[in-house]
């Protein structure tokens, strides 16, 4: 059975159009283009840099600002106490802090954050046939968590 009442109107009918106020940013699919800065110190595992390495590349990072990345700098340290002993109140923590810098497609919503599309992707083309560049993504990751240093 459909719903109860009349149908609704369509749109262009409608007397209230409001416009949405709120702009959405678009955040390039390959993240940042310019240098991100390093993690302080040097008292981390793998597991934690890997982390770091993933939000530092992440088209999220093209718009954070120097509060932004404070706030990842003191999240590694809640992230290395978390590998070090797992704890449900560490992990909430580092959730809700993660949710504030748009971790999730929820959050990126919540924040009117979308990701561009690769160009390939535009034009029909899969990304899993992309050949990776160098210098990708997956592959900066990979030396953060061996600690290589060569680009």
């Amino acid at each position: 059975m459909a719903g109860i009442g009349p149908a609704p109107k369509d749109p262009s009918q409608r007397r209230r159009r409001n416009a949405d106020i709120a702009a959405t940013t678009v955040l390039p699919a390959e993240g940042p283009q310019g240098s991100t800065p390093e993690l302080p110190g040097n008292a981390y595992d793998a597991r934690t840099m890997a982390w770091y390495e993933t939000w530092r590349t992440s088209p999220q990072a093209t718009v954070f600002v120097a509060t932004d990345w404070q706030r990842l700098h003191m999240l590694a340290e809640l992230v290395q106490q978390y590998w070090e002993e797992p704890r449900k109140e560490l992990l909430s923590e580092i959730r809700l802090n993660e949710a504030a810098l748009g971790a999730t497609a929820a959050d990126r919503i919540r924040l009117r954050w979308t990701v561009a599309q690769a160009e390939e992707e535009q034009r029909g083309g899969s990304r899993v046939s992309r050949p990776r560049s160098s210098a990708s993504r997956r592959d900066r990751i990979l030396r953060a968590v061996d600690g290589s240093t060569e680009d």
